[in-house]
């Protein structure tokens, strides 16, 4: 790039970030206690590249607390850094460093990672005695990546957002490289957006209508320093939940290497799987950055101004820690609250996304000093910001601090990953004593939890498996977590995991472990999928994916995160089960109702929505109930708003050893039970398709084997025939 054709002009405080202007880029960039900014510009991402710098003029390029300038001639692809100067006073919370190059927290891609050395990124000098109140002196303009100007044009070929209703959405969650990065994946473009492409006949076989991706906003995957005990081999930092740039999607998930590939790719992918019917979720990591606590680097927010992006201690010098990882965003100030509105809008707006997952979600929650607060205003605005206004936002009620916000998440129409769903499914399952009753609540949609406020039973993200933790597979093979390969002696990852291994720990050659093993997945898929509430299952469960008892791995890859794609052919009755129960879900309105369960008559007749037995066909004595519960859903008008009725369901759950005898209470006139699910049975008879339901040698009674589940339904015959 030839930057004796370039001139510097005043340019505007507004848009954010670098914009293409028809005749240049316009820069604009936030920092109030700065003394001054200088815009670089690098004729090439080489580290040794040629570079241009501009300083701003305090008058002239500065409207309030925003730096600007407009470069004419400027075009796409140009490569910028910031360099920023002010007080270096860590005990007062600034930490400027005019020899530390930034990022742009409004770029929109940056150049290759790879290789980045965060230790010349030290404000301070790690040989200092003093520490992090020491100086550094030292330049790092050839070692750090650059931000990128992009132009948004894209040929979206007519792409809008799908914005499925929560309550018609089966989400899948995935990581964008562990999807198709195994050798065996069959894929062109392994580990990339492209890649993720090439596995739309698998989404579109299996059913589900939403992705949920695993961050893919930029970060560092060399971050870590640690290695893996057993090989030898560098840990990474795989899952992503550490970003380095929030609006820039992640350059090495792209297979254009070329300058801004990385956000052409990520719009291509959005754009065909939402020409397939698949939904574009994002997990997004709003609590902290990559730049860690007072002995972390400064490549972005540390340098343009520490005070106001991060939650300081009474001593300024430290980061309150609510995150976990060393520093908290402080949400709750204005400036970081716009933003954080900016930075969704630009992924709906320019990136068609349909959703976001916000990781640590109770954090947007605490204000300036910490706190929870009980309406905190960036929480509101999400909620209620137009733009959004149909976009998916799924909160993690919970953060490092010890907040835990479950069922009480303020902001108005949030969703909830609800963990209590799934501890109670796991404990049920597991054959744990005094569970049936709360089994039975979280199958009524958890009202417990979002009734009280007026949520409704979508709010309920059911799940009972995700990237944090076990595998499904792994959930019934392992008693305790083995994460010895992650460097940290297996004290990383929860210990509390209602897990069981069936009487041996890992694989098994025992048929027996192996069919109780099995069958305890499949009563955990049809659980999931006839509960009311939303539910997201663990990309890799349907097809029996291990991660050979680690559950904890944030920095695995490799083979342990991998989709084994040779498990398609070799568990193709449990894919078969899981397409054919998130089928038989999305066909009954019953299990997707927009209401709670009221137990009364729903539609002017003597029929409770639903109604509750034991084995015995009696009510439960709910404080005495052992492992085994019945259940009755009226299926007329169970979609009210869509005036739709559906089939009546008897729903029959063994935890226990042995078999059971279930008294089947009466169907209506003319509508006799059949048989639909029962996970004890071998495939192809353990589900049946449409139109293939088997009707009931008994009608009466149905005997049910330990630790299954079984499904009737009621089916209309024409009398005439």
């Amino acid at each position: 790039m030839a930057f004796e054709d370039c001139v510097l002009e005043p340019g505007k405080a507004l848009p954010v970030g670098a914009s293409l202007t028809g005749w240049g880029v316009n820069f604009s960039v936030f920092s109030r206690n700065a003394y001054s900014v200088t815009l670089v510009l690098f004729a090439t991402p080489a580290p040794d590249s040629p570079y241009k710098q501009w300083k701003l003029d305090n008058e002239i390029n500065r409207t309030g607390d925003m730096w600007h300038c407009h470069i004419k001639w400027l075009k796409a692809g140009a490569l910028y850094l910031y360099l920023v100067d002010g007080p270096y006073i860590p005990e007062k919370g600034f930490r400027f460093n005019c020899h530390k190059s930034l990022l742009d927290p409004y770029a929109k891609a940056l150049t290759d990672l790879r290789g980045w050395d965060l230790c010349s990124c030290m404000g301070y000098n790690p040989e200092d005695p003093w520490g992090d109140l020491g100086f550094s002196q030292r330049e790092d303009l050839h070692t750090q990546p650059r931000c990128v100007v992009i132009d948004d044009t894209f040929d979206w070929q007519g792409d809008r957002p799908l914005n499925y209703p929560l309550r018609f959405s089966v989400l899948y969650e995935t990581h964008v490289r562990g999807l198709t990065k195994h050798p065996n994946s069959g894929a062109a473009h392994p580990g990339t957006y492209r890649g993720v492409i090439e596995k739309i006949p698998f989404f579109k076989d299996l059913g589900i209508t939403s992705l949920e991706f695993l961050p893919i906003q930029e970060f560092n995957e060399q971050e870590q320093t640690r290695v893996n005990p057993r090989t030898g081999e560098p840990l990474v930092n795989y899952w992503g939940y550490s970003t380095v740039a929030f609006f820039a999607p992640k350059g090495s998930y792209a297979s254009d290497s070329s300058l801004g590939g990385q956000v052409r790719e990520f719009k291509e992918m959005v754009r065909e799987l939402h020409k397939a019917g698949l939904e574009v979720i994002l997990d997004i990591v709003f609590n902290h950055t990559a730049e860690g606590n007072e002995r972390g680097p400064t490549f972005s927010f540390r340098g343009l101004d520490n005070s106001i992006y991060y939650i300081l201690g009474e001593n300024k010098r430290y980061y309150k820690n609510y995150s976990g990882c060393g520093n908290t965003l402080n949400c709750n100030n204005p400036v970081v609250r716009t933003f954080i509105l900016d930075c969704l809008r630009y992924w709906v707006m320019e990136m068609h996304v349909d959703g976001f997952r916000f990781d640590l979600g109770s954090i947007l929650g605490r204000d300036q000093q910490g706190r929870l607060m009980e309406n905190p205003p960036t929480l509101e605005r999400i909620a209620e910001d137009p733009v959004l206004r149909h976009t998916k936002i799924i909160a993690e009620a919970w953060d490092a601090g010890g907040a835990y916000q479950v069922g009480w998440f303020p902001g108005g129409r949030w969703a909830e990953w609800n963990d209590r769903y799934r501890d109670d499914v796991r404990k049920y399952w597991r054959g744990e004593a005094h569970q049936t009753r709360h089994l039975a609540t979280r199958l009524a949609g958890s009202s417990d939890l979002y009734l009280r406020d007026g949520r409704k039973p979508f709010h309920s993200i059911n799940f009972i498996t995700s990237h944090d933790g076990f595998t499904l597979k792994d959930l019934v093979s392992y008693s305790v977590k083995h994460n010895e390969e992650n460097g940290e002696y297996n004290r990383d990852g929860n210990d509390t995991n209602y897990s069981a291994n069936y009487g041996f720990e890992g694989p098994s050659s025992n048929i027996l472990i192996e069919s109780v093993r099995e069958r305890i997945i499949k009563n955990c898929i049809a659980t999931l999928m006839v509960s009311l509430g939303t539910p997201m299952i663990l990309g890799g469960d349907e097809i029996g994916r291990t991660q050979g008892g680690n559950n904890n791995a944030y920095c695995q890859d490799n083979e342990i995160s991998w989709y084994d794609w040779s498990l398609l052919e070799k568990n193709q009755g449990l894919f078969r089960f899981v397409k054919e129960m998130i089928a038989f879900r999305l066909r009954h309105p019953g299990f997707m109702r927009p209401e709670f369960y009221t137990g009364k008559d729903g539609n002017y007749n003597a029929i409770p929505d639903i109604s509750w037995f034991d084995e015995t066909g009696k009510a439960p004595d709910w404080e005495a109930i052992g492992p085994c519960l019945a259940l009755r859903m009226d299926g007329s008008k169970a979609d009210i708003l869509a005036d739709r009725d559906d089939n009546d369901f008897f729903i029959m759950f063994n935890a226990g050893e042995t078999k059971v005898s279930f008294k089947v209470c009466p169907p209506w006139e003319g509508k006799p039970w059949v048989r639909a699910i029962d996970t004890s049975l071998p495939t192809p008879e353990d589900i049946c398709p449409l139109g293939k339901e088997v009707p009931l040698a008994y009608p009466d009674v149905y005997l049910t084997q330990p630790r299954s589940m079984v499904v009737l339904l009621s089916k209309q015959f024409d009398l005439n025939t």
